[in-house]
């Protein structure tokens, strides 16, 4: 070439334009995932430089959240000296492996949707939740927050971490420091958010309106996703690390973790702030609009940490679309389980709903950043690489391809049924709910938990290869999408199923008991 560009404007070429084809090859020793030329000395003979610029330059598109218009101040163009070797390809697992890896934190993650479920089971009966039942809309928004929000940070993390960006201390506080920061900003919003979506729900069937129930929900959800936020992303960051230092894979274990205990700790503080807060109803209602507004005035400070990091900024401005329309999906579900639990005879269904959702969200999860990471590591979005982006794949070409990403489709598939088997036992053990576990209400429960997890599954390999293909980074797009439908098709198969079982008549089930 007649001109050699500085790195910082190859990192800006986002694969797109015709400057730096990564499919190049220069000279015969250039390795398949080597970078422009520009990186190669004179000799032609530094291919270890070459993996290595290409695993910088990954790192730093990661550290710019991988957007499409990845602009970046110079500090983000660093190279670390001592960094190791490059990490396994993803390709050397079995379907052994990845089930061991992902079994005890999916067990985990499940035990801990089933506490959560046995949470709303006691928690529907308070006088908050039957005076104010636009609680109930905000459960799966706020408990989908784990989606939006820690599940996102966590395969974006996990994708970090794989590339090699988090190996040194610097990389690793300013990742932590930028990802806390614009997590709390995102809590914030969608909490505020998730409340109006709330409050327009309960109000258009019913045509009422109440000023206090209004503030009430609120103050609640914004309390309730900011603090859940803060005590799950630090949770995450260290779920991360440690499974870096024990060699295990992080795609596999974060996600799962994530949402272990952030069904069970976002919806006990729903409860226990939002029924605080109801019994200052009416003695000290002006401390709802003073909640709401000491939680708004923090906004500008962790606008200002997180538009310090160069890994958050441009997320910071143009990551709301999938965060926001996420918690419009899950307020959907939330609306469908208000109506159904507030009929007597379905009351039963607020303990396994937790549970469905969870495991669908969890499961596809997991699939979705391991297809990102996988993606990350053969190119950059956007990239016309050998793994090139399918628009419209087939179902047998997910579930019955050769690929670890099929396998891996097929093992999380196949953890549903044993999985829901263990947990609806425990439920049943502890007496949650008004419902009699009967063969047939099993069958029901199975088939609609088996019909969610595939139809996540496939649309999970169509949309992360999709947004993959016009540039825009799966791990801060595709899992609020994926995990907001997963709690929208569990809510929506489950009340489904519950009202099929009244009809056909199904006394034994009890549903309503």
């Amino acid at each position: 070439m007649s001109s050699k560009p500085e790195p910082k404007d190859v990192h800006q070429l986002n694969g797109a334009g015709p400057t730096a084809s990564p499919c190049s090859s220069d000279g015969p020793g250039r390795e398949p995932l080597a970078g422009t030329s520009e990186f190669l000395g004179p000799d032609g003979a530094g291919v270890e430089v070459v993996i290595e610029s290409r695993a910088n330059a990954k790192g730093v598109r990661e550290e710019d959240a991988l957007l499409e218009n990845g602009s970046q101040s110079n500090e983000s163009d660093d190279v670390s000296t001592d960094r190791g070797p490059a990490p396994p390809s993803p390709l050397k697992e079995t379907s052994f492996s990845i089930g061991l890896q992902v079994l005890f934190p999916f067990l985990l993650a499940g035990f801990g949707t089933v506490a959560a479920g046995m949470v709303l089971d006691i928690v529907q009966h308070w006088e908050v939740f039957q005076k104010v039942t636009e609680v109930f809309i905000l459960v799966p928004a706020l408990l989908g927050l784990k989606g939006n929000l820690e599940m996102t940070l966590a395969s974006r993390l996990s994708t970090a971490a794989n590339i090699g960006h988090m190996d040194t201390p610097k990389e690793l506080w300013r990742m932590i420091t930028g990802n806390m920061a614009l997590i709390q900003v995102q809590a914030t919003v969608v909490g505020f958010l998730a409340s109006i979506a709330a409050v327009v729900f309960g109000w258009i069937p019913d045509g009422h309106f109440s000023i206090p129930h209004a503030f009430l929900l609120c103050a609640s959800s914004v309390a309730t996703a900011f603090i859940a936020s803060l005590v799950l992303g630090m949770i995450m960051i260290g779920v991360i690390i440690g499974s870096r230092k024990i060699g295990i894979n992080p795609d596999n274990v974060a996600t799962p973790i994530a949402a272990s205990l952030g069904d069970l700790i976002t919806l006990a503080l729903l409860s226990g702030i939002s029924w605080g807060l109801y019994l200052e109803l009416n003695h000290w209602r002006y401390i709802y609009p003073l909640v709401c507004a000491f939680f708004v005035a923090l906004l500008p400070v962790w606008v200002v940490l997180a538009r310090r990091s160069p890994a958050t900024r441009e997320v910071l401005y143009s990551g709301w679309e999938p965060v926001i329309i996420a918690m419009a999906i899950s307020s959907v579900g939330g609306l469908i389980l208000d109506k159904t639990v507030s009929d007597p005879n379905f009351a039963g269904m607020a303990v396994f709903t937790p549970v469905i959702n969870g495991v669908g969200g969890n499961l596809v999860a997991v699939q979705a950043s391991r297809i990102s990471t996988f993606l990350h590591m053969n190119g950059m979005p956007g990239e016309n690489s050998e793994q090139a982006p399918r628009r419209c794949p087939s179902p047998c070409t997910t579930f019955f391809s050769p690929d670890v990403n099929s396998r891996s489709a097929r093992v999380l598939f196949l953890l549903v049924v044993p999985g829901h088997l263990v947990f609806l036992y425990t439920i049943s053990c502890m007496q949650g709910g008004h419902t009699t576990l009967t063969l047939i209400f099993i069958i029901f429960y199975m088939t609609a938990a088996l019909l969610q997890v595939l139809i996540l599954l496939y649309i999970a390999d169509w949309m992360v290869h999709w947004m993959w293909g016009r540039g825009l980074d799966p791990d801060n797009f595709s899992i609020p999408y994926l995990t907001a439908l997963g709690d929208l098709l569990g809510t929506g198969l489950l009340a489904l199923s519950f009202h099929v079982l009244w009809l056909i008549g199904d006394r034994d089930t009890d549903v309503g008991d």
